[in-house]
């Protein structure tokens, strides 16, 4: 290595900053270019994925494989079956995995690493189709594949040109481009999500308010004609610090809680009627709703409590504890 002139640490902070600025912007300006460069072979390789009976195979080697892998999860995780198979152990036996009822996502950005020609031609072969993400549209890659992506013509980041940079931003945006446009195809929800992505806080945003509410007899659930008198009581064996006032047809009529008491406090409160106290339109969200959008409702209202209303009937009561436990918070 060369050697290093001295710097002051503020000439070489702006050096760091002006190298790492070159670098974002190089890779942005490639990600505007690989978006004006999108054609109908990306509709091509869409439909190819959307028909399979079997999995998508994806395969890259080196810093691609290391991508392959990213994209591989985020296409499992969003509703495509896939899984990666390492091109150099593919020909060691790891083939027998690919069948005529599967694709290949290949990746590589010369479109000539050897290690990935054994799986081409088994692909060839057998028929079974072969996309192709490269920037050498000319080379083997590219003139055997069924529907080729072709990167564009842009430098890497990388000042002796060596280290994939520019290459590999763009691979894996096109793994992404793919992911998210078959969500959109198949009309990809967050319940189906919620069914990959079952643990964590992502997890738990994803969750219905019906796993998580409070509900059946919990609920304190109080007549419309009751008095205060009757309302306490409820509110002290229910242990909610409020009460959900119904009409004869169960149908939600109000709701009552601690701050609606202190608001209404006077000699003659337990002769009152629920409805001289209570908040005759209060906040609420339906069962199917996300966990994520109740705490989004509580955080812009500021309370610690929301009803569950489904047709009109209150089904449940949601705290913020619940939320919380459940990892959404």
């Amino acid at each position: 290595m060369g050697s290093v002139s001295p710097m002051t640490k503020t000439t070489q902070t702006e050096s760091d900053l002006r190298a790492a600025r070159e670098v974002l912007n190089l890779e942005s300006q490639a990600l505007v270019a690989l978006a004006d460069s999108l054609n109908d072979s990306f509709t091509k390789a869409l439909d190819i994925i959307v028909a399979l009976k079997g999995r998508l195979i994806i395969s890259g080697m080196g810093k691609a494989g290391h991508v392959g892998k990213k994209v591989t999860a985020t296409l499992a995780s969003t509703g495509t079956p896939c899984y990666f198979v390492h091109p150099a152990e593919s020909s060691h036996g790891d083939l027998g995995m690919i069948s005529e009822d599967d694709a290949v996502l290949m990746l590589s950005n010369s479109g000539e690493t050897k290690e990935l020609g054994d799986m081409i031609n088994y692909c060839k072969r057998f028929s079974i189709p072969l996309i192709a993400i490269t920037s050498k549209p000319e080379s083997t890659l590219g003139r055997q594949a069924d529907v080729l992506l072709q990167l564009p013509p842009v430098a890497e980041a990388c000042p002796n040109q060596q280290a994939p940079t520019t290459s590999t931003t763009m691979i894996m945006s096109m793994g992404d481009a793919i992911a998210i446009s078959l969500m959109k195809r198949r009309g990809f929800s967050a319940s189906d999500f919620r069914l990959y992505h079952p643990g964590g806080k992502l997890g738990g945003q994803l969750l219905a308010v019906s796993k998580i509410m409070q509900q059946g007899d919990a609920l304190p659930l109080v007549s419309k004609d009751a008095t205060m008198s009757d309302a306490l009581k409820t509110i002290s064996e229910k242990t909610f610090g409020c009460a959900i006032i119904i009409n004869d047809k169960n149908e939600l009529a109000g709701f009552m809680t601690d701050g609606d008491l202190r608001r209404h406090l006077s000699s003659d409160l337990l002769q009152q009627k629920v409805t001289d106290v209570m908040n005759a339109t209060p906040i609420n969200i339906d069962s199917t709703a996300l966990a994520a959008e109740a705490l989004a409702i509580m955080n812009q209202h500021s309370i610690t409590q929301l009803l569950v209303v489904d047709n009109k009937k209150p089904v449940g009561l949601v705290r913020l504890h619940d939320i919380m436990r459940a990892g959404v918070a």
